[in-house]
């Protein structure tokens, strides 16, 4: 018997749900478990010390 070709028409819907729910696990996981940005204040302090700059050349 011949198979009439009939069915498998949600794979496509279900590949679009899989990828939302590794979506979601993925924003729960970042939420729940500290993945975002870290809290506190932290104490900075930076100093760029540059060369002077050559003199620049009399334009008579």
């Amino acid at each position: 018997m011949a198979e009439d070709g009939k069915g498998g028409g949600n794979s496509g819907l279900a590949f679009i749900v899989g990828g939302l729910v590794v979506v979601v696990i993925v924003i729960a996981w970042f939420l729940f478990a500290g993945g975002g940005m870290p809290g506190g204040e932290r104490d900075v302090d930076v100093d760029v010390s540059l060369p002077e700059a050559p003199a620049a050349p009399n334009a008579e």
